[in-house]
């Protein structure tokens, strides 16, 4: 995109008000990656770590050998001599008193995590370009409500403003101030042993204010709560993008927001092309364009039945051979016919061993005629 195509930002001076306009540099158009962004911010993170580990002696600084088996107590090294407390006792273990921690800690861990520099560089350029979007920048929870446009750019003498009263009016003509505001009634006391490890209070960010040259803007700005700076020439992911999160508030003067066109282009250091040129796949899939020349919709796919058993079912079998199942339907009614004969028959027999046991009951004593 050239210079003439992007669109304009405002240059504010000193007092608040507009005074020209400057093009949007080439490396704001750059596409979003937060993928980029957290995984390269994630590792050079780690490379300010200062190594740290337990003595290597803690925990075997002691004379202690195994009782062995057969005394019915642990194998485990035990205290030598007598007379105090102390012997007998188990030594060494991490789960012993006085023992070793498991896996003690050494100070040749890795420490520190090397990224390609290109992937860092895409990860500064997509956060850079994510600090122009005023959605993501409120949603990171900068208070920009008063600000007049995102970027921000403030020309004029700003980089010779060594006071702090100086800096604090600029901020408050801009509408800046309440992010500063914001940042100090955050202000509390850390969670955790940090509290006692010099860093016992924490804070959010405010502004992150971008210069070209030095000539006294640090002195005017470093004392603010949340207000950090930053030389265009050596932007930090750390600062664009904190907790790899995109979308940090950024206060841009003139001279380092013209110096961005130079930094990053043909003649500096490469600007990430983005995969799509529209990101809206749906939209895409459903133009003209391209419903025109794909195949129509299809149908609801044709539903099969499972195959059934011949052996099992009497249709299958009708299909595959109709005398059979003529033969098979004249074998189950022969088979019904005889389970009912039988059926009969057996009744019939029940019947007259009935009748022959009623019978026998009724019969009179024997002496009935007189003998």
């Amino acid at each position: 995109m050239s210079a003439a195509a992007r669109p304009l930002c405002s240059v504010f001076s000193t007092s608040g008000d507009k005074t020209t306009d400057v093009a949007l540099p080439a490396v704001l158009t750059a596409p979003l990656r937060p993928d980029v962004v957290q995984f390269v911010h994630t590792n050079i993170n780690k490379n300010h770590r200062q190594a740290y580990a337990v003595q290597m002696k803690a925990g075997h600084q002691t004379s202690a050998t195994s009782w062995g088996t057969g005394r019915a107590v642990s194998r485990i090294p035990r205290v030598g001599g007598g007379g105090t407390q102390r012997s007998g006792q188990a030594a060494f273990g991490n789960m012993c008193r006085s023992g070793r921690m498991f896996a003690p800690t050494k100070t040749w861990r890795r420490w520190h995590r090397k990224v390609n520099t290109t992937q860092k560089q895409f990860a500064v350029a997509s956060a850079l370009a994510a600090a122009a979007v005023p959605a993501l920048v409120m949603a990171r929870g900068h208070k920009i409500d008063q600000v007049p446009e995102v970027p921000l750019v403030v020309g004029g003498d700003v980089e010779t403003l060594s006071k702090a009263s100086k800096a604090k009016a600029l901020l408050e003509k801009i509408g800046a101030f309440d992010d500063v505001e914001k940042s100090a009634n955050s202000k509390k006391l850390r969670t955790g042993k940090g509290k006692m490890r010099n860093r016992r209070y924490v804070m959010r960010k405010g502004p992150l204010v971008v210069y070209s040259t030095n000539d006294g803007i640090e002195q005017g700005f470093r004392n603010f709560p949340g207000v950090e700076l930053a030389n265009v020439d050596r932007l930090n992911l750390l600062q664009l993008a904190p907790g790899g999160h995109m979308g940090r508030f950024v206060i841009y003067t003139q001279a380092a927001f013209e110096k961005l066109d130079t930094i990053y282009g043909s003649a500096g250091k490469a600007i990430p092309v983005a995969e799509m040129a529209n990101a809206d796949l749906a939209r895409i899939i459903n133009s003209d364009e391209v419903q025109a020349v794909v195949n129509p919709a299809k149908s609801a796919p044709k539903k099969y039945l499972r195959k059934k058993n011949a052996i099992k079912s009497i249709k299958a079998l009708e299909k595959l051979s109709p005398y059979q199942v003529a033969a098979r339907k004249s074998e189950t009614k022969a088979q019904e016919s005889r389970k009912t004969k039988k059926a009969t028959k057996k009744t019939k027999k029940r019947g007259i061993g009935k009748e022959f046991y009623e019978k026998m009951q009724t019969q009179g004593d024997v002496c009935e005629d007189g003998f």
